[in-house]
């Protein structure tokens, strides 16, 4: 069943052959072959059944994660507009239940400031991961060292001795190997 090109020039599927991919799916899920479903659903190959179940398996896995996604980012912003509010409100010092006053004035506590901010940064670290924001880490590893392990263990699999271990034993625990 031949698609239709979307805006872009790709092909995109009808609502005729999601339905069509929608059931192979189901019938390769009940446990049928792609030969059964192809002659279930007049294909014209198990090929094109195999297509039908990739292309059905690859938008539902597609879908819900885009909208779990969605949802994820809502929570999120939800977290950061509770957070902003504790950042913006004034706090003050309070001891057995009465505001702690310093020369006639309500003393200001900065805990809870601190502690939305700290929310704020990590509802941010949060969201970058989500969307992948973040560059990726880079990793130094000393190639030489590496190269040396490599060989060390390429000689244990094969059984071969390794010259440089001989240096570092006893003469004495050699004689009594012998």
């Amino acid at each position: 069943m031949p698609s239709t090109r979307g805006g872009d020039g790709r092909y995109t599927r009808s609502r005729r052959t999601a339905a069509r991919d929608a059931e192979a799916c189901r019938l390769r899920a009940r446990g049928l072959t792609y030969e059964q479903i192809a002659v279930d659903l007049g294909m014209s190959s198990k090929s094109s059944a195999y297509e039908a179940v990739q292309r059905a398996l690859a938008a539902t896995v597609r879908e819900p994660a885009d909208e779990v996604r969605q949802m994820e980012l809502m929570r999120l912003d939800e977290l950061h507009r509770s957070a902003l509010a504790v950042l913006e409100a004034t706090h003050y010092v309070v001891d057995k239940g009465a505001v702690v006053l310093w020369e006639g004035a309500p003393l200001v506590d900065d805990g809870p400031v601190l502690a939305a901010v700290d929310r704020l940064l990590k509802v941010q670290e949060r969201r970058a991961r989500l969307l992948g924001l973040d560059s990726p880490q880079r990793v130094s590893i000393d190639a030489q060292n590496l190269g040396e392990d490599l060989k060390s263990l390429i000689g244990a699999l094969m059984g071969e001795d390794d010259d440089d271990d001989l240096d570092d034993e006893d003469p004495e625990e050699l004689d009594d190997d012998v």
